[in-house]
């Protein structure tokens, strides 16, 4: 095996494979490979054989959503093949097939045997991770049954209980036993000369607690049908930038890939909802901040995100006090997890809090939904959640007693709780960390919006007009105490944060964007802010740096202190937009646009800080997301802010 992954994904299932289309298990790349669907792993090894022997791989796996190789018997130029197998892959929902196509290469018939070792060790995503934890499962079994057509896997733990099985098309000679856990599935294949055989191997998944009656689709074609039918449903009807076709490839690509990065969800009664997951392969569930970000990105041509996100989230709002998912009334879940750790409370993401921004979000999200749809219904079914929403801001959130949203180190769970979550990534300009409390300059930025789209509401909806005035001169105060508390005047420009004793964390960092695109700066102050971003220490020729290099803290492959972010830069590029600033938008826009053009117009994650000027492709960050929500709706934010310049 190489080193290589290739991601399939649809829905809430995803495979990681080799180049040869195979599941080693191992870590590859900063991924896990594997079958995975709702947090476990449901394969864990699928490795093909010929004749007891590895083949070759003649064409690896390429980009797409069906993997396709081609690979022949080990041997040298004066030794041809003596037969050609062509692999085709394809992911549904909780399904994988593998369909097999054997061609000889020989003027005379041919026999070869063919087998297929497979595994399930229903591992859960968090025992995958790098921080290396492990997690005691007292009672687990785990057991394999031969089946007519196939084999069964089965993993046990009280009343957890997940299967993965595996069936085949025609059905194996033999289901052996390896003598590690796996089985290995053998055929005898008698090829006429220059004759085909084919196989198909189809895999179905079924975690704990799904009950749907869901079938494996008959081939890989039927899936990429699939696949097809849901993308171009995503990209009909939006119209594209004529003038600028790289823009149009990159808001189509992301479109696409938004279809498949829609996960299960429910709403306050009951119904089922479709919402864009964060990203895979480690966070393909529902994060509340990265579902209102994409939505919001996505809000002025696929409303439908935002209907489905907001109910959701609306569902899975706190109603009460848990300290180990900081969860307090009216809060914004953070992070939604199915696995088996989160189920048996060995995590604290089953439903997790940890975040101090996805609550003004929502609230940002539900008033430019009404504004950009008229829908005032959905205002007055989530009205309740919304003043929960604000009464979490003003109460535990901070707003009252502390005068900004703030938060505090979760031991068992994220340390920092804003967008830039990493341990170290809210610091002072020289690394060090701030003691205590944390108030980060973003979520303030959100607050504030949150206010001020929350008083629309109650004014023109909900006809609340004493409420809408308190909302307002909360708006006004935090815009007024903003400024006086967090900018610097030796630098022109808002620190990063506030410590616990109110001290400036002095990073000069990106989200001074966000507060642009939140228009809690001044006019003078924005444009102070906007020209700064796009100076060379904080611009690198592909998107603005999260931290302005020259400062000791500054690290061009650090996850928060010195990348680039495609989302982060999508706020920044809208907000540039909102202050006037609209040749320093279109330039932010325009290196964003040109980073996805090199990588087949999808934007990852996030990539490394190192400047166009002394690389001229932007460089991979090491462990980002391939597809991520956020990144594939940017340009659908870019477009927003500078249309087809």
């Amino acid at each position: 095996m190489t080193d290589r992954h290739h991601l399939l994904v649809f829905g809430g299932t995803f495979a990681a494979v080799g180049d040869a289309g195979d599941i080693s298990g191992v870590r590859a790349a900063g991924s896990p490979e594997g079958l995975f669907v709702r947090d476990a792993r449901h394969l864990s090894r699928w490795q093909l054989t010929v004749d007891g022997a590895v083949p070759e791989t003649l064409s690896p796996v390429a980009d797409g959503d069906t993997a396709r190789c081609v690979l022949v018997p080990r041997g040298g130029r004066d030794e041809p093949p003596a037969y050609t197998l062509f692999r085709e892959q394809a992911v549904g929902d909780g399904s994988f097939i593998d369909a097999i196509r054997v061609t000889s290469n020989r003027p005379v018939p041919t026999t070869i045997r063919l087998a297929l070792t497979a595994d399930a060790d229903f591992t859960d995503q968090f025992e995958l991770r790098s921080d290396h934890r492990t997690y005691a499962k007292t009672g687990a079994t785990r057991t394999r049954q031969a089946l007519d057509h196939g084999v069964e896997f089965t993993y046990q733990r009280g009343e957890w209980r997940s299967v993965t099985s595996v069936t085949a098309e025609p059905v194996p000679d033999a289901v052996e036993q390896t003598g590690t856990g796996a089985r290995r599935l053998v055929w005898a294949l008698d090829l006429e000369p220059h004759g085909t055989a084919e196989l198909t191997l189809r895999v179905m998944a079924r975690p704990h607690g799904d009950k749907r009656a869901l079938r494996v689709p008959r081939s890989p074609a039927a899936l990429s049908a699939q696949l097809l039918s849901l993308e171009g449903e995503f990209v009909e009807g939006v119209a594209f930038p004529t003038g600028w076709p790289e823009l149009a490839a990159a808001c189509a690509r992301g479109l696409a890939d938004l279809a498949t990065l829609q996960v299960p969800a429910t709403g306050p009664d009951g119904e089922e909802l479709r919402v864009p997951a964060a990203g895979a392969p480690w966070f393909l569930t529902l994060l509340g901040r990265d579902a209102l970000l994409t939505s919001l990105f996505a809000l002025p041509y696929r409303p439908r995100l935002a209907a489905a996100t907001l109910p959701a989230l609306a569902a899975t709002q706190a109603s009460g006090t848990r300290v180990d998912a900081v969860s307090q009334p009216g809060k914004i879940v953070h992070e939604v997890r199915h696995g088996e750790l989160a189920h048996f409370g060995q995590v604290p993401y089953g439903r997790y809090y940890g975040s101090v921004d996805a609550t003004p979000l929502f609230l940002v999200l539900l008033g430019a939904y009404v504004e950009q749809t008229g829908d005032t219904l959905l205002a007055h079914r989530l009205e309740q959640h919304a003043r929960a929403a604000i009464g979490w801001m003003l109460d535990h959130g901070g707003l009252t007693t502390r005068g900004y949203l703030v938060y505090r180190a979760d031991q068992g769970g994220l340390a920092n709780q804003n967008w830039k979550d990493s341990p170290g990534a809210i610091c002072s300009s020289d690394g060090t960390r701030p003691t205590g409390p944390v108030m980060a300059a973003g979520a303030q930025g959100y607050a504030y919006d949150a206010l001020r789209r929350t008083a629309w509401l109650a004014r023109t909806v909900w006809h609340d007009a004493t409420y809408a005035a308190l909302l307002e001169q909360a708006a006004s105060d935090l815009r007024d105490r903003f400024q006086r508390d967090f900018w610097m005047p030796e630098h022109s420009f808002p620190a990063l944060a506030l410590d616990g004793e109110g001290r400036q964390v002095n990073a000069l960092a990106s989200d001074a964007g966000h507060l642009l695109w939140s228009g809690l700066l001044d006019k003078e102050y924005g444009e102070l802010v906007g020209r700064r971003l796009l100076e060379p220490d904080f611009f690198s020729g592909w998107g603005v740096r999260t931290l302005a290099s020259g400062q000791p803290a500054y690290h061009p492959l650090s996850y928060h202190r010195g990348s680039v972010w495609p989302h982060d830069n999508a706020l920044i590029t809208l907000g540039l937009a909102r202050y006037g600033l609209h040749d320093e938008a279109r330039t932010v826009a325009h290196a964003l646009v040109d980073a996805a053009t090199t990588t087949g117009h999808r934007l990852p994650e996030v990539l490394a800080g190192y400047g166009r000027d002394t690389h001229a492709e932007p460089v991979p960050y090491p462990h980002a997301c391939e597809r991520e929500s956020r990144s594939a709706a940017a340009p659908l934010a870019l477009l927003t802010a500078v249309g087809g310049a």
